[in-house]
């Protein structure tokens, strides 16, 4: 297995990734964008997003997408985890907690604040692996959300 930052090529690979995501999670319809949009975030002019890829025999079977954020209080950046996700065919190899590894990593090496993401309520296993790796999973926020059209 090997965890690599995703590289111009890879965008069509992510983009299957992330519909197999939207499927495990039961939110197949919300997927509106393509890999050109994605490849576009990732490595245009200005990126929005970066993304590691979890490969074993060269097939990506697992991806971590982060972007940075900003923590007033403590008046440093952040990273972002917007999707952890591997394979379920793949599940259960060290794979998930690899990509977290990863990202700690990457968050302490520039200098983060925090390493934050969201868990669905309903995905135990996920929240197992997270509260394993240390994470907090923080029972008084909840999300919110402005969705726009285009």
């Amino acid at each position: 297995m090997k965890i690599r930052p995703a590289a111009p090529g890879d965008e069509v690979a992510l983009f299957s990734l992330i519909q197999a995501l939207a499927r495990f999670e039961k939110l197949e319809a919300q997927v509106t964008g393509s890999p050109a949009a994605l490849r576009e975030h990732l490595f245009g002019a200005r990126p929005a997003c970066e993304a590691l890829l979890a490969e074993e025999d060269g097939v990506a079977v697992g991806y971590a997408l982060f972007f940075t954020t900003y923590s007033t209080f403590l008046t440093k950046p952040g990273l972002w985890l917007e999707d952890l996700y591997v394979l379920e065919s793949h599940r259960r190899r060290g794979i998930g907690k690899a990509m977290l590894v990863e990202m700690k990593r990457l968050a302490e090496a520039r200098g983060a604040g925090r390493l934050e993401w969201s868990v669905l309520d309903w995905n135990a296993n996920a929240i197992t692996l997270y509260e394993a790796f240390g994470a907090t999973v923080m029972p008084d926020w909840r999300i919110c959300r402005v969705t726009f059209d285009g």
